[in-house]
């Protein structure tokens, strides 16, 4: 085996020698001894260098309280779901049965002058669209009533119609729809009116507010 400073020194600490070879022996007593301070010293550097490295290597946690941090929160779906849910109720008891003249076909549905009451009649109910050369009358001095599901009374826009049958100007269209915001409406080109907005379905009308009440 190699002999190491530590082995040496103590092998120098117990051998018997004379001592005419003492000043000899201290000589190489201080050096035995500064070499294995020297060791020990650099074997301990070694280890707290090495012990730094790794903590180094390994970095403390961001967030010492050991909460973890959300930058985007997910909705609340249940606020969502409970505002949808008072919409689609303000809608239901704002409901009404538009029956009435279409005055303008529009990209986006119809434009109808309602409070026909007389197409309300059973014969008229097997579709949602009668011709144009149906007799009928509109009475006068009719006032729309604050019900759900009374004749709608003036001119307003329908929307989300039905896809069958189509539509022709100045046919009359009998359907329950409910309230969806306003229109502009342009009769003659330089006038603009502003109407009532309504949907014939009940889930457009109450996407369509729900998507208003964000902006």
């Amino acid at each position: 085996m190699r002999p190491t400073f530590k082995n040496s020194f103590i092998a120098s600490c117990c051998s018997n020698e004379p001592a005419s070879n003492s000043r000899m022996k201290s000589s190489t007593f201080v050096l035995i001894l500064a070499g294995l301070i020297l060791q020990i010293t650099a074997s301990a550097s070694g280890q707290i260098s090495s012990t730094g490295a790794v903590a180094a290597a390994v970095p403390a946690p961001a967030n010492s309280g050991g909460s973890i941090a959300i930058s985007n929160p997910a909705p609340d779906i249940r606020a969502l779901a409970q505002r949808a849910e008072q919409m689609r109720a303000v809608c239901v008891n704002g409901r009404r049965r538009i029956c009435g003249q279409v005055l303008q076909v529009a990209p986006g549905g119809l434009v109808v002058d309602s409070g026909y009451t007389d197409l309300l009649r059973p014969e008229l109910s097997q579709s949602w669209v009668a011709p144009g050369t149906v007799t009928t009358s509109r009475p006068a001095n009719l006032i729309e009533e604050n019900t759900p599901g009374s004749p709608c009374i003036g001119l307003i826009f329908l929307a989300d119609i039905p896809k069958r049958p189509a539509v022709k100007l100045f046919d009359y269209v009998i359907i329950e729809a409910y309230p969806a915001g306003e229109y502009s409406y342009q009769p003659v080109p330089g006038v603009t009116k502003t109407i009532r907005r309504f949907a014939a379905r009940l889930e457009g009308a109450v996407q369509w507010n729900l998507d208003a009440n964000k902006k």
